[in-house]
């Protein structure tokens, strides 16, 4: 059967995106989906909207789909960019958009799959997102912050933009880098819009799922997870990766500064903090229909998912 044309049911979801904590298994239902799909004569593709699956050499840690995985479902966004290299919000939300409208142009269905909340929003919606920093910004700040602590950067930021500063926590290192990278590149930062990433304004009809698990459950899957990344090589991997001068984006890999000392078990603990905000953050997400995968098989969460987006009405996208 002929692919349908994206035009053909302009009401419905054309884009299916999947969210969920780290995990959770949301490569497994991706390719149950898949597979689903192209039962009904469509080809879906795989969009990551991950944060640090774009750096090949880190598949392992960063948990990309295995080649085996990708056989059975098509990634894109993954595994583009050299380790030492930077990345943003900004530059991914070109390139997804990119990716969407092509496969959606071709009469394809994009599955956007990840756990990065922002990055999730800039697959899925026009942001507002600020440039990426000079050459050298990022890297000088982070230096300062690790001599001289957070609060110093605080205070320098209160001296030259005390708006931004009085919406900035004075312990929150991201931001306090990101903030004075941009006023050294001269542009003063608007003040932090966190409504941006809730909007419900889509760029295309798009059903929204997010992916959710019984806690404790989900814990044993996670620990159980990382025993299976250094099985296969992880700490090599990151190894690697220091070696060859890995970027500061990419050492914000989940887990990648307690796999260099060795750490496992602060990787676990790290992992399943990071999946419990993960589960506070999809649940404030407008329109998400969310579906516990508790004792449910990844065909049967397919099956629920392609019986909503033949019904879910979006927003026109023309």
């Amino acid at each position: 059967m002929a692919p349908a044309s994206p035009d053909s049911a302009p009401s419905r979801a054309r884009v299916i995106a999947l969210f969920g904590p780290t995990g959770v298994g949301k490569t497994t239902v991706a390719i149950a989906l898949a597979k689903r799909l192209r039962a009904l004569g469509e080809r879906p593709v795989a969009v990551s909207a991950d944060a640090l699956q774009v750096y090949a050499g880190l598949e392992t840690v960063t948990g990309v789909a295995s080649v085996v995985e990708q056989a059975q479902l098509e990634h894109r966004l993954v595994s583009f960019l050299p380790v030492n290299g930077s990345f943003s919000a900004g530059r991914y939300a070109k390139l997804a958009h990119h990716e969407i409208d092509t496969l959606l142009s071709e009469g394809a269905r994009p599955i956007v799959v990840g756990g990065t909340g922002l990055y999730l929003r800039a697959a899925l919606a026009d942001l507002d997102m600020r440039p990426p920093p000079p050459p050298g910004a990022r890297e000088h700040w982070s230096a300062e912050l690790a001599r001289h602590g957070p609060e110093a950067l605080h205070a320098e930021l209160a001296q030259r933009d005390p708006e931004r500063a009085a919406n900035v926590a004075p312990r929150d290192r991201q931001r306090l880098v990101r903030a004075l990278e941009l006023l050294g590149a001269g542009e003063r930062p608007p003040p932090l819009e966190r409504s941006q990433l809730w909007t419900r304004e889509m760029r295309h009809p798009t059903l929204l799922v997010g992916l959710t698990m019984e806690r404790e459950a989900l814990y044993a899957r996670i620990d159980a997870r990382v025993d299976e990344m250094v099985a296969a090589g992880a700490i090599d991997e990151v190894a690697r990766a220091e070696a060859v001068g890995a970027s500061v984006t990419a050492r914000k890999a989940l887990g990648y500064q307690d796999l260099l000392a060795g750490d496992v078990n602060a990787m676990k603990r790290r992992s399943r903090n990071y999946a419990r905000r993960q589960l506070t953050w999809m649940r404030k997400l407008a329109d998400v229909q969310l579906i516990d995968l508790s004792d449910r098989s990844a065909d049967d969460v397919a099956a629920e998912i392609v019986r909503a987006a033949a019904s879910e009405r979006g927003p026109d996208a023309d």
